[in-house]
């Protein structure tokens, strides 16, 4: 069974088993056909990225598209050079959190940013009549961008309400894991840019990944170790693409990934009043955040592309996911790691206090996740079946079902690849999630 996965975060599989040449020039050749002009292309640092740059760019110049090669940078630096090279498009090579073996193609749109799901399923519907190519006269030209990482630094130091001078002063003491993904590249110059003492864990330029590169708690042992023996003031975590920012704090204990997009939305609604956008499975600390702040959150669908056309809509002034993905647009639509390590570091010199200090002033809740295998039942059904039970309390149907209540809310996602339900509930203390979680499963089983 094929491991390829198509949708609005991308094209996505195991290189060699999903992901192979033909499936890549197929796609890129509708992707040429889509944009019609020149293309900006970069990668993660993975080890099959240079195999799959070549077919990429070796396809776009046969369709005659003149292409501009970033190199190996984070994908919101590909989203930044869409934008300011006023491209068409924009390839990020990168499977994000993916293992070793994956790759993915994330394509966007020419606001540099990810193809909304009407944009995406005009872009599907060229896949059958894509295969035509131009002749030898007509072929697309490759420029070398080797500008674009010292770019995106710059862009994030002049972000509105970061104080670079104010944050040098304080001379942070920063551990970094960049799982030796394109993070390498770029997040400790810009750290030294604001003055910190850098530790390097998981920094070397080989794109291989030394553990798991999900940046969860379990697989950030050794990182958590390596904080508290070199008492540093805040660990710094980014998966191989830099779109996700997850702390530890000075006691080598995790901040919480939800809790990056919560400080995020503290930080920009202390300096302005706006609308909040967040992902339906995203803590409600962003919630409480924003009311205490006299402001709104709205929620769209799980995904970058549906939180950015969510934010459009309306208007707001800081979104983004529970897995410490953080959109400020006052810079750009797109999870970008470096943008939340500013914010983190203005937020945490202005509080004064620690890391951990500043976590014990966030509303305090506990999610517990669930995969519900669901076996011959149809997953659809399941979902209404709980929709009709719970249609007196507050229901969100936009992606599968949410139900709010008054002390825990809970996710339910159907599976596009299993026969599974996805289940996600969050609770005040953890054996309450952890209730609720076995509770649900008993109803769906």
């Amino acid at each position: 069974m094929s491991t390829l996965m198509v949708s609005v975060s991308g094209i996505r599989g195991i290189v060699g088993d999903g992901l192979d040449p033909n499936t890549l020039v197929k796609y890129v050749s509708a992707y040429a056909d889509y944009c019609g002009g020149k293309i900006v292309v970069g990668r993660d640092a993975r080890i099959t990225g240079e195999m799959v740059y070549h077919l990429v760019v070796g396809t776009l110049l046969a369709k005659g598209i003149d292409v501009i090669d970033i190199g190996i940078t984070p994908t919101p630096t590909v989203l930044l050079l869409v934008r300011e090279l006023k491209a068409s498009g924009g390839i990020a090579i990168s499977a994000s959190h993916n293992p070793n073996e994956w790759n993915a193609l994330k394509l966007l749109n020419n606001k540099g940013e990810f193809m909304f799901p009407e944009e995406h399923k005009e872009y599907i519907d060229l896949l059958e009549c894509s295969n035509n190519y131009v002749s030898w006269e007509k072929l697309g030209k490759l420029t070398v961008n080797n500008t674009a990482l010292q770019y995106h630094i710059n862009a994030v130091l002049k972000m509105k309400y970061i104080d670079v001078e104010a944050i040098k002063k304080r001379k942070f003491k920063v551990l970094l894991d960049c799982v030796n993904g394109a993070g390498v590249y770029v997040m400790p110059e810009l750290l030294k840019e604001f003055g910190c003492e850098v530790i390097e864990y998981d920094c070397e330029k080989t794109g291989i990944f030394t553990r798991k590169p999900e940046p969860l708690p379990e697989n950030l042992i050794g990182t958590m170790e390596a904080v508290k023996k070199n008492n540093v003031d805040i660990g710094i975590v980014v998966d191989p693409d830099v779109d996700r920012l997850v702390l530890i704090t000075e006691k080598g204990e995790p901040f919480g990934e939800e809790n990056t997009i919560a400080q995020a939305v503290r930080f920009v609604l202390s300096k302005e009043k706006g609308n909040s956008v967040v992902n339906l499975s995203t803590t409600r600390t962003v919630d409480d955040i924003a009311k205490a702040n006299g402001c709104k959150v709205f929620r769209s669908p799980v995904g970058e592309a549906n939180v950015v056309k969510k934010m459009k809509e309306v208007n707001a002034i800081i979104g983004g996911e529970g897995s410490g993905g953080v959109i400020f647009p006052a810079l750009h639509y797109g999870r970008d790691a470096l943008v939340g390590t500013a914010i983190i570091l203005q937020h945490l010199l202005e509080f004064g206090g620690t890391l951990s200090e500043l976590k014990t002033e966030l509303p305090e809740y506990h999610i517990a996740k669930a995969k519900i295998d669901v076996g011959n039942k149809n997953p659809d059904e399941l979902i209404i079946s709980l929709k009709n039970k719970y249609s007196s309390v507050n229901i969100n149907t936009d992606d599968g079902l949410r139900i709010d209540f008054e002390d825990h809310w809970v996710h339910f996602r159907k599976s596009n690849t299993e026969p599974i339900i996805r289940c996600i509930v969050e609770a005040k203390t953890e054996n309450e999630a952890n209730y609720f979680i076995k509770k649900y499963f008993s109803e769906l089983s």
